[in-house]
């Protein structure tokens, strides 16, 4: 068993193609199926699954693989380790974040990252939760910035900073001549929410239940609500009468929300109880650039958008 056959396994469990993953690797597509099924026959067990369409990790395969990763992260931890004085701030650091940050967050810390780091390159990306951990399990992203709770084996997890939801709606709304805004008082609201599969749509409904969908109210119309595939999309749709919507405030901080057509009223306090969420760096145990992360840690609590918010020190 070798390094190189656990990349070659790595890559074609993200890959799911041999020529693809064979490419990636630098090689030819025979080199890299005869290394995987030398390293099947070592082991004695099936890694993936082979039809003529596609290329799937078996469960088994699926431990192996994750394995695999953690090895491979170990490898890189030993060559910085001998590599004294090596800078870990000249290598390209793989930040990806969940879509209901990402777009409010990045034009933030990036300038601020590269001027601390200009050798480093960044690479970013945007996607679900659940897309982001399997990610960064395999290895394929360095750091993911979530929403907590996020729970993940041999993955640290830090807080970065909390943000209330606020109500987005038309200026001409009639709940717009209030102050602040109770969950009863958007009862009877279109209620415009992501679809299914994002993390915000499900803390909106975890720590706002009165505003969870009811069978019995839907049919009587007393309340309907609406999906919209982002944040942007909802937006318009407000802009449009269709009904109003929740946000993160960082969101609600995006120029693009600041129109005469739309304001944004907090949620009552009075109650001690307001909707919100808390935003976290995460990322594997093993990853040996500590500077890289900390550097990102750094740019991202120096923004305004985190100052703000009360950014975690």
């Amino acid at each position: 068993m070798t390094l190189t056959e656990l990349r070659y396994i790595v890559t074609l469990a993200h890959c799911q193609h041999f020529g693809q993953a064979a490419e990636r690797c630098h090689v030819s597509q025979p080199t890299l199926s005869i290394a995987v099924k030398k390293l099947e026959s070592e082991l004695g067990v099936e890694l993936f699954e082979r039809t003529k369409s596609s290329v799937r990790a078996t469960p088994t395969g699926e431990r192996v693989i994750a394995q695999a990763n953690r090895v491979l992260d170990a490898a890189a931890a030993i060559k910085d380790i001998a590599s004294e004085g090596h800078d870990q701030l000249n290598q390209p650091l793989q930040v990806g974040a969940i879509f209901t940050i990402g777009p409010y967050l990045f034009p933030h810390f990036i300038p601020k990252l590269q001027a601390a780091a200009p050798q480093m390159p960044l690479v970013i990306e945007e996607g679900y939760t659940a897309t982001l951990r399997k990610r960064l399990r395999n290895g394929e992203v360095d750091v993911i910035v979530v929403a907590l709770p996020f729970h993940e084996p041999d993955v640290v997890v830090q807080p970065l900073y909390s943000e209330p939801f606020v109500v987005l709606l038309p200026a001409q709304h009639p709940l717009a001549s209030c102050a602040a805004l109770t969950p009863e008082q958007l009862a009877g609201e279109n209620l415009l929410l992501l679809g299914q599969g994002h993390c915000f749509r499900d803390q909106i409904l975890e720590t706002l239940p009165e505003l969870a969908p009811n069978p019995a109210a839907l049919e009587t119309g007393i309340h309907t609500m609406t999906e919209g595939s982002s944040l942007e999309t909802l937006r318009h749709m407000v802009a449009s009468g269709l009904g109003v919507t929740i946000l993160p405030q960082s969101a609600a901080l995006n120029e693009s929300y600041r129109s005469g057509e739309l304001v944004t009223r907090p949620f009552d306090d009075s109650s001690g109880r307001i909707p919100q969420r808390t935003t976290a760096l995460a990322w594997r145990a093993s990853f040996p650039r500590h500077r890289a992360i900390d550097a990102l840690r750094n740019a991202i609590l120096a923004t305004d958008l985190a100052k703000q918010l009360g950014g975690q020190p």
